[in-house]
């Protein structure tokens, strides 16, 4: 093997691609200005969707109560609360959004609390709507601390401390370092849009520079060159590598440079009140070394991801045809990537040689902080091999004419 012509090749590439918009895109732009402008901006929108809509006044419909004007009266006493008159069909308007939740009392309701007779209130709301899950909250606040109040009351009618059904509190603590909390909470996200990005960064270049030159007509002066195949295959590989590396690395300095720089507007804007919330009352982190160590693994995930593509795009005709071949990799890269962030997900011997998915669960540790060197060997070293099967088959099939000039 020439090296020498393959890094010739490579430059050739190199200066080609770097021409090209879509490359430029999807290797520079995309990483570094798009994707954190996404996350912050809709972070922010988020948070100021969510606290507008806690703040709103929750309309609710209150059925029954005709008998029970204590309970109605403290209903209409509560500010976060408009009550309006029921509509015929209750259970419609609120999954038709424009009534939140519903209060139905039982008949004879204050009567059966002075007389100490158990009772119920039916709460009515749209599962998983957004604004129709905060209403029942505050909802079922509210009858949590008129429930509190009356047996306050009724133990003090009787000379008995409160303390008598309260005998002990339960305070949580977090235990965990931030950067275990920041590694859990967000390390999946990171690991997979990292992923992901590496794909998107690959794709273009492996469509360019294989079905792209079909389509151009230059694939045959090149292979006219007096350059062996083989080293034609891997000084186009090299810039489809190239091309995913540096998206991958742009990814991180932005995620890094935005995460430091962001975080006093995200502080400002309410989000850093949540992630304490989220996180156990501690600020996650990340750790640095991490970060390090998330590339590295990444690394052979990039081998894999420009052979298997360029391979893909090699059989198309066409850039658009390509495209076709190659798009629907993204399910096959997003699902795995996905599970690792469901809970129950942990690392072990066998998911460790799942593509994919082993790289992501590992990355969200090492984001953590720990590192399972035997796993770290084993996913390496597995993905390794699958990337390099993978890349003897994309020089296997450019080295077959039939591929070559498909007809």
């Amino acid at each position: 093997m020439n090296w020498s012509n393959v890094y010739t090749v490579f430059r050739k590439e190199l200066r080609d691609s770097l021409r090209d918009r879509r490359t430029l895109i999807s290797m520079i732009v995309v990483p570094t200005l798009v994707m954190p402008m996404i996350m912050f901006g809709v972070g922010i929108i988020m948070t100021k969707v969510i606290k507008k809509a806690q703040a709103e006044t929750v309309t609710i419909a209150l059925v029954g109560g005709a008998d029970s004007p204590a309970i109605v009266a403290a209903l209409q006493a509560e500010p976060k609360f408009r009550i309006i008159p029921p509509p015929a069909d209750v259970a419609r308007a609120i999954g038709d959004k424009w009534l939140r939740a519903a209060v139905e009392l039982p008949a004879g309701f204050d009567a059966a609390l002075a007389a100490g007779q158990p009772t119920a209130v039916k709460l009515l709301h749209y599962q998983g709507e957004m604004k129709s899950e905060m209403g029942v909250g505050a909802l079922e606040g509210f009858f949590r601390d008129y429930r509190a109040k009356l047996v306050e009351r009724r133990l003090a009618e009787r000379g008995l401390p409160p303390e008598l059904i309260k005998p002990f509190e339960v305070h949580r603590q977090n235990v965990a370092p931030p950067e275990k909390v920041g590694g859990n909470w967000i390390g999946g996200i990171v690991a997979y849009m990292i992923i992901l990005l590496c794909f998107t960064g690959a794709m273009y270049p492996a469509m360019d520079l294989t079905a792209g030159e079909k389509e151009r007509g230059t694939m045959e002066t090149l292979l006219c060159s007096p350059v062996s195949r083989s080293a034609i295959v891997l000084g186009k590989f090299c810039m489809v590598l190239t091309a995913s590396v540096a998206t991958m690395l742009m990814s991180l300095v932005s995620m890094g440079v935005s995460a430091v720089a962001g975080g006093s507007l995200l502080a400002g804007q309410g989000m850093a009140s949540a992630a304490k919330v989220a996180a156990g009352s501690t600020m996650p982190m990340i750790d640095p070394f991490g970060l390090l160590g998330v590339f590295a693994m990444i690394l052979p995930v990039a081998v894999l991801f420009s052979a298997v593509e360029f391979s893909l795009a090699l059989f198309a005709k066409s850039y658009k045809e390509a495209q076709s071949y190659v798009s629907p990799l993204l399910i096959v890269i997003i699902l795995p990537a996905m599970m690792s962030m469901l809970p129950g997900v942990e690392l072990n011997a066998k998911l460790a040689l799942v593509p994919v998915l082993n790289v992501s669960l590992v990355c969200k540790e090492m984001l953590s902080g720990v590192w399972h060197w035997p796993y770290l060997a084993l996913i390496f070293g597995s993905t390794a091999v699958y990337a390099g099967a993978a890349l003897a088959f994309a020089v296997a099939m450019f080295k077959r004419e039939s591929v070559l000039f498909r007809a």
